[in-house]
Order: structure tokens, then sequence, then C-alpha cells
């Protein structure tokens, strides 16, 4: 049998990528004696890098950039194409391979195959498992755990022996969010109290984050924990959780990549509803406020409904929590 030429489309963004992966990894395992390709953004070609298939990269911005995807697109004579993105951009690119079979989320012209009648499900990660039925394979199970190459590790280890961590147990904390969102943000006095707390019992936070992060990381970490503020790129993260007890963390894109080293990670919800978009198997780790406002979608909670959302959600409560499910040394 002739091995065929499969394409995966995921561009991003880093949460939905992550959601996507159980059923990228059922795609290579139905695809097992073929060729797969998965074209994604560049910052999450790491994520990818320890699974049996290529990896293509797409920078989405600028004429030659698109150019350049056009011509590779055009050149490599695909017999299936998997769009997991369902963007207008990757419904052309998925036409203009002119494969035989062209799987998308919902019906276009772009597509051979397609879930028929609207998405009938909340979840990213079950809206991405109607694609592969459609396909006329098997769904994905809600599961993942992503291999950690070893020169991530290596680079935590030696990060965390420069801070003196080496051996104690952690609790990754993603205090910030999207620029855009500063909604989903549980209040900073509020992860204050929680890392205070934390390291009372014997835990070690660890602040991560990003350049957004590091002016709120470097003011949480003079109260407790230690600022690791873009010391970690995706792989190294997937290698941190791999030594931490659980993390705790807001609806942000840290949340879905620890959750992809299968941590236990507790996550706060408000503005967004968490039942599209928490982390894949830690729906009953989802921290939220029940009020009449949320979800709103709002970015900025408006000043007369004082956050309430959030700031209804208390330190004691995530530690009950925590203490329920046996994660707080007694």
């Amino acid at each position: 049998m002739r091995t065929r030429n499969i394409l995966v489309i995921k561009l991003g963004a880093l949460g939905d990528v992550v959601l996507s992966l159980p059923q990228i990894m059922q795609l290579v395992e139905a695809h097992a004696d073929d060729r797969v390709t998965l074209l994604t953004a560049p910052a999450f070609a790491e994520l990818v890098s320890g699974l049996p298939l290529q990896v293509v990269t797409f920078r989405r911005k600028g004429f030659v950039e698109m150019l350049r995807v056009v011509r590779w697109l055009l050149g490599q004579q695909f017999d299936v194409v998997y769009d997991l993105q369902g963007s207008l951009r990757s419904r052309v690119m998925t036409q203009l391979t002119q494969a035989d079979k062209r799987v998308g989320h919902k019906p276009a012209i772009a597509y051979t195959h397609a879930p028929s009648g609207p998405a009938a499900s909340l979840h990213a990660f079950d809206r991405f498992n109607e694609v592969l039925v459609a396909a006329g394979l098997e769904a994905a199970l809600p599961r993942l755990k992503l291999p950690v190459s070893v020169a991530a590790t290596s680079r935590v280890a030696a990060w965390l022996q420069q801070q003196g961590l080496q051996g104690q147990p952690l609790v990754p904390v993603h205090a910030g969010s999207s620029r855009q969102w500063p909604s989903k943000r549980w209040p900073e006095a509020c992860f204050r109290s929680l890392a205070d707390a934390l390291e009372a019992r014997g835990l070690a936070v660890v602040w991560i984050g990003g350049e957004a992060e590091r002016t709120l990381n470097a003011r949480l970490a003079t109260h407790a924990g230690v600022d690791a503020t873009a010391v970690f790129g995706l792989a190294e993260l997937l290698a941190l959780a791999g030594q931490a007890v659980f993390a705790v963390t807001n609806d942000s894109g840290p949340m879905h990549v620890l959750s992809a080293a299968a941590l236990p990670v507790y996550a706060f919800f408000g503005p967004t509803d968490w039942r599209r978009s928490h982390a894949l198997g830690q729906a009953e780790r989802v921290l939220f406020n029940k009020v009449p406002c949320s979800p709103c979608q709002l970015p900025v909670c408006p000043p007369q409904r004082e956050h309430v959302c959030m700031q209804g959600i208390t330190p004691e409560t995530v530690l009950t929590r925590l203490e329920i499910d046996g994660l707080l040394p007694l």
C-alpha cells in the first residue's frame, strides 16, 4: 500500500493547541503507515517535538510568509487534510491542497467531510473530536501526558538547584492572564494570601509567566514564593509540572500546558465559561463563584459589579478544596 501524505492544521492559540493534542496523537496513530505533517505556529513546535510527526511552522503574519506556505502547500500533494483550526485562513489552506479528503469543523466548500449541522458540543476538545468522527475515525480520549525532553528536564533541574528548591514540593502559580483579559485574574491580594498559606504548609510556590507578568510576579515574590518570570519555555514548563504537586492558575495558556503533564491544575473562572475552555481532565478542579453575571465574556469587569465572580472565591475556599483533595500536608 502506498504511503499517504497527511496534513493536520492547528495554528493556535496555545490553549486550543494543547486541547487538540489528543486528537493529533490519535491521527498519528490512525495513520501509522503514512507520513503525517503538522502545520502550526513556531511557538508551539516544542510541544509536539516528542511526537512521531513532521512539524512545519507558519508565522501567520506578512505577505512573504503567506506566499511561502502557499507554495509549500501546492507542492506537497497531500492525500488527506484535517483542519483543526477552522478559521478562514485554514480553510483557504485546506482548499489549496486539493487533497482528495479534506476534513473540517463545519460544512464548507473547502471540505469534503465535516460534521453535519451546528457544533453539538461546548468544549473545544469535544469539537475537535467531532472532526475526527466526521472523518470516520474514533474520538480521542480526554487524557493527555506529553513526553518531556531530557534537555528541558535538565534545565529545570539546574534552575531548581540554583534556587535551593531541589527536592521540595513545588506549586507553580500563574497569577496573570492575557493583557486583553484582565477580568480573568483572581485578585492579587488573594494570590498573596494563598501563597503565604501554602508556604506555611511547607510547599514552595513558583510564580510562572512571561514578560506580561514580570511586575506582578515581582510584587508577589516579595511576600512569598520564587519569581520565575520568563524562565521557562513550554518544554520547561512541562518539565516543571513533572516535579510539582499541583498548580493554581487563572484561565490562561499556562493552565493548559501544566495540565498536559497530567498535573492537578486548579483554575479560576469567572468572566469566561469554564464548560467551554477548562483544561483537559481538570473539570473537577475548576474554581468559580456562581453569580448571575457570570460568565459575562467581558475582558474588563464593569466597576459596579466589583468583580464579584472572582472576589467571591476566597483563599480559604481554595485551601479547603486542596485539603479535601488530599494535596496539603496535615
